[in-house]
């Protein structure tokens, strides 16, 4: 009968932590639920927001936190009706608004998107996010200076900004004023906006423009700027050799290599080594080239196949050619089925040479010939 007494003494003893705040057990569920979301854990951020709810179901905090979730996931009716409650909860904050107006805009809500964006501006003019989702709107109406000047905001109050600028010099170019996107990017560049992207953008603008300076110096800071990126230091180097400076053309190629052995800078390094005259050097590149070579890369197989066709090896370069020309993802490549042609009948390949202007001709573009 003791015995009894006490389990019942026991099982009516309060639980440690049975006197804990419910508003405290629920801020620790709420720090878990941020730190799953973060790892991308949505659903136990979602079961932990539950928890919340359970212990503290006014936590003004938990609208537009488990949105925040649901807008990861892509979940927009959901996201919209937390972000609805998180507004109706603090007006004044923006963010809140911010979102909303993203979210109509997924959902083609135009009208309710421009509300939104307004008042998340209000609250706060320097909201990047709201910022670009009215780029967005204005863009639809074609209003793309005014698209332009809220992207270039944007990129000025992002913390991470160059992909706002990008896209603003991008909006320029396919209206055809692309030296106002050229103007934008070096702005960006000059109030220190920048990312890889960027000097690499502004690289092909300055060697279409037979800037070569100043595109060197942008691929050289690309390549500074992301050392896990092989091409930015070979573009480096064929600029070098445009300059006609083999020697630091060659150290660009060197780096490249450094990052990732490729084919195609073996092939630019056989080059240089060409234009030497040096035999023994160009035999070893091309080796390496060999060796090195993917084959998945359409300009690294042609630059090989061509380099082969300078050294008289062209029945190998006619079968790198045929190679890639027969690949259904080349069909419409009209260039690369001329050249194969071409180097067909000059090796009287009669079969290949027919069948690469067979698949040229097939294209129906105007005024295509075969040798």
């Amino acid at each position: 009968m003791k015995r009894i007494a006490l389990v019942l003494l026991l099982a009516g003893c309060p639980k440690p932590g049975d006197d804990v705040d419910p508003k405290v057990k629920a801020d620790g569920h709420y720090l878990l639920a941020q730190a799953a979301y973060l790892k991308g854990d949505f659903a136990t951020a979602h079961k932990e927001f539950a928890e919340v709810r359970a212990l503290n179901p006014t936590d003004p905090r938990l609208p537009a936190a488990e949105g925040e979730v649901y807008l990861s996931e892509v979940k927009i009716v959901e996201a919209i009706e937390l972000f609805e409650a998180a507004t109706k909860i603090d007006a004044r904050r923006g963010t809140n608004w911010s979102r909303l107006g993203y979210l109509y805009l997924l959902k083609g809500e135009k009208d309710k998107a421009r509300a939104a964006i307004e008042k998340a501006l209000a609250a706060n003019p320097k909201d990047f996010n709201a910022l670009d989702s009215r780029a967005d709107l204005l863009l639809g109406e074609g209003k793309v200076d005014e698209a332009v000047k809220d992207l270039v905001l944007a990129s000025e109050t992002a913390p991470d900004g160059a992909d706002y600028a990008l896209r603003g010099a991008e909006m320029l170019k396919k209206n055809k004023r692309d030296d106002e996107a050229l103007a934008l990017l070096e702005n960006a560049v000059k109030k220190k906006i920048t990312n890889p992207a960027i000097w690499s953008d502004l690289g092909d603008r300055y060697v279409r423009l037979q800037r070569l300076p100043e595109a060197l110096n942008a691929y050289t800071e690309a390549a500074k700027a992301d050392p896990k990126e092989p091409a930015y230091w070979e573009l480096a180097g064929e600029v070098q050799k445009q300059l006609g400076k083999p020697a630091e053309a060659e150290l660009a190629f060197r780096n490249s290599l450094k990052v990732k052995e490729r084919g195609v800078v073996h092939v630019a390094l056989a080059r240089l080594c060409q234009a030497k005259k040096d035999d023994a050097c160009v035999t070893a590149e091309l080796d390496k080239a060999l060796a090195t070579a993917s084959g998945e890369d359409l300009r690294e197989t042609v630059e090989l196949a061509e380099l082969l066709a300078s050294l008289n090896r062209k029945k190998d370069a006619l079968e790198l050619f045929r190679q890639v020309s027969e690949e259904s993802e080349q069909k419409l490549n009209i260039d690369l089925h001329l050249r194969t042609a071409r180097l067909a009948r000059e090796l009287k390949d009669e079969v290949t040479e027919k069948a690469a202007c067979t698949r040229a001709l097939s294209s129906g573009q105007a005024g295509v010939k075969c040798p």
